[in-house]
């Protein structure tokens, strides 16, 4: 196309020329067909016409000569034009034939309509992801029963198995009659706060995650392990129902984590890097409100364009600066917590005598003799202190009447024998 011409304007001019010749060719060919029609039945008359001839030659042959000359007159009169008709339909059918053989082919002309049909999707309406963009967890709800099941007849044989061995350790102590009085370091709260429940939600969606684990933590270890960004696509293709899930990313995210701590720094950052691409997907999916496994194509096409890409990078690096200072961060938490279980671990290793420590040095908060407080307890609450059990302990008090049993614990407060 010459510069001087508007590429757009000259591809409407010759698609509107191309357009009026295909209409032209097609009034044509229908112009055609309909004399050839015409004609077709002009000759099937005319053939009737024939053999009526010949039939009515056969019954009157012994006419005279003059009626054979006027009968042969008519027959030849119609052979004739019956050879013009078929000729000029031989004629059509040539052009209508050239009109086939020199067609160009085009986008409108190329292919048609065999068939249509609507198929409607028996599961439209319905939502297989959540609001967050991720897709909906696969983990059922009998798998999350049956976890919790085993997990709590675990825990109880090994509550039983503590109880067993603390009174065995409480009888023990009964026969060596100790005088030393104990106290406890255990728990910096209340009998009230001790048994505080635990969200619902939570502990439900942490079965959840210990299931999903269970059963596809090498469909996302071999993820984390991808390298090349075409490859996880693929894989996200092929497993984006496991992948897709806030399970997954949740998975990445501790293992990020974890890799961090451990000194493992070049895997931290792979698995930082897919754990974004997980994000990323889901807050794409969110935004489009659409299933998280429709929009990985796009998602990686928008990749493509270096402006995406450069925003996508600057992403995943400020990830992994968070995830390098909430590791120093907890390994400082860490470090801090065993030296505190240390410390509580050799405090309660030490058995302080509290009979030889002057009576002014070891009263309470409250001014009470630690010594003398703990002789009017009841026995219950003896074994319990010298335990340090506090389940007994809160047993010991609900067998009591609520009043005895606030004025006891008010007297160990008092004398510093439960810190509260």
């Amino acid at each position: 196309v010459h510069p001087n011409i508007d590429k757009d304007s000259w591809f409407r001019m010759k698609h509107r020329s191309r357009v009026e010749r295909e209409e032209a060719e097609e009034k044509d060919k229908k112009k055609i067909n309909a004399e050839m029609e015409k004609a077709n039945l002009r000759i099937q008359v005319l053939e009737h016409d024939l053999a009526k001839l010949d039939k009515i030659k056969m019954e009157l042959a012994d006419d005279d000569d003059d009626d054979d000359d006027d009968d042969l007159d008519d027959r030849e009169g119609i052979l004739a034009e019956i050879k013009e008709l078929k000729k000029a339909n031989t004629e059509r059918q040539v052009k209508l034939d050239d009109y086939e053989k020199n067609k160009t082919w085009n986008v409108d002309n190329l292919c048609h309509v065999a068939e249509e049909r609507t198929i409607i999707n028996s599961s439209a309406g319905t939502r297989d992801f959540t609001t967050t963009g991720y897709a909906k967890n696969t983990v059922k709800k009998e798998e999350v029963e049956e976890t919790v099941s085993t997990t709590t007849v675990k825990g109880a044989k090994e509550e039983l198995e503590e109880k067993k061995q603390s009174t065995t350790a409480s009888e023990k102590k009964k026969e060596t009659k100790k005088a030393a009085v104990v106290v406890p370091a255990g728990p910096q709260t209340a009998i009230s706060s001790v048994l505080d429940d635990v969200d619902p939600n939570e502990e439900q969606a942490m079965d959840s995650y210990h299931v999903f684990t269970e059963k596809y933590a090498d469909i996302v270890e071999e993820f984390m392990h991808l390298h090349s960004m075409d490859a996880s696509k693929e894989f996200l293709l092929k497993h984006g129902d496991v992948l897709l899930q806030e399970n997954a990313s949740n998975y990445l995210l501790l293992a990020s984590l974890e890799d961090e701590m451990n000194g493992y720094h070049d895997k931290m950052r792979l698995t930082a890097r897919q754990s974004q691409v997980i994000s990323n997907i889901a807050e794409l999916a969110k935004s489009l409100k659409a299933h998280p496994g429709n929009v990985v194509i796009p998602f990686f096409q928008r990749l493509e364009n270096p402006e995406m890409k450069a925003g996508f990078d600057a992403g995943v690096a400020d990830f992994i600066s968070k995830i390098q200072r909430r590791a120093v961060t907890k390994r400082m938490e860490m470090d801090a917590a065993q030296r505190n279980s240390n410390d509580d671990e050799q405090q309660q290793g030490e058995a302080v005598d509290l009979q030889e420590v002057p009576r002014e040095e070891r009263l309470g908060p409250g001014g009470l003799d630690p010594v003398e407080v703990m002789e009017r307890l009841p026995q219950s609450m003896q074994d319990a202190f010298e335990s340090r059990d506090v389940e007994q302990l809160k047993q010991a008090l609900l067998a009591m009447e609520p009043q005895e049993a606030e004025r006891l614990m008010k007297d160990c407060v008092d004398s510093g024998l439960w810190v509260q």
